[in-house]
């Protein structure tokens, strides 16, 4: 039977079946639930724009988005973000997902902390990163209905959900500190892990090999 939530149906696929079980057996059920939420709120902020993704396709970026922040799929030399990237192209190739759209979805997951810059891509861009920023920023937050978030907070609980994914967040890149130069996680470590140093791009400028 067909699952809708919030009014937002749940392809009933095998690619978004594969998707959840490869999801629900490597991530927490903090991550599981929140990356959940993030297409469900992705595809409600998409309505609200008169945007139209392929579901599936938002589906799986929404999923493997924080990917790299779990035990099985993060590594130590880049940033989480293309950890979860690179596993939902070889994902979405080995489903017979076309190498462009494959691209999409790399794309949304690589760039959802990157403010500004998704949204004026494809849909399947964009909606990754709305459904982000109204989960763990509240950004459009109150361009939903209230019925609507509560359906989707009822069916994705998030307990303590601030503090908890922002220790997510630490334990995911305390081990890549140098990852976060130039994006969000930087504020993060900033935070939460004793004797991180943020890297300064007005240093690296002039501390540069240049001789000028």
């Amino acid at each position: 039977m067909t699952e809708r939530i919030a009014d937002v149906e749940i392809p009933d696929s095998r690619l978004v079946a594969d998707a959840t079980e490869l999801v629900r057996d490597a991530a927490s059920p903090l991550l599981f639930d929140h990356s959940r939420r993030v297409f469900l709120f992705g595809m409600l902020q998409g309505r609200r724009r008169g945007l139209e993704p392929d579901p599936e396709l938002l589906y799986v970026g929404a999923m493997f988005h924080d990917l790299g922040l779990t035990e099985r799929y993060g590594r130590t030399d880049e940033r989480f973000e293309i950890d979860g990237a690179d596993e939902a192209r070889r994902f979405l190739l080995a489903h017979g997902i076309s190498e462009d759209m494959a691209r999409r979805v790399w794309l949304g997951i690589a760039l959802h902390t990157t403010p500004e810059v998704p949204g004026h891509l494809e849909p399947e861009i964009a909606l990754v990163t709305a459904g982000v920023e109204t989960d763990v920023l509240g950004i459009g937050y109150s361009d939903l209905e209230p019925a609507q978030i509560d359906a989707v907070t009822a069916a994705h609980p998030r307990p303590d959900f601030k503090n908890r994914i922002l220790a997510a967040f630490t334990d995911g890149n305390k081990d890549r500190p140098d990852t976060t130069f130039g994006n969000v996680n930087a504020d993060v470590l900033a935070h939460f892990l004793p004797g991180f140093t943020r890297a300064d791009f007005v240093d690296i400028i002039q501390n540069s090999a240049w001789p000028e």
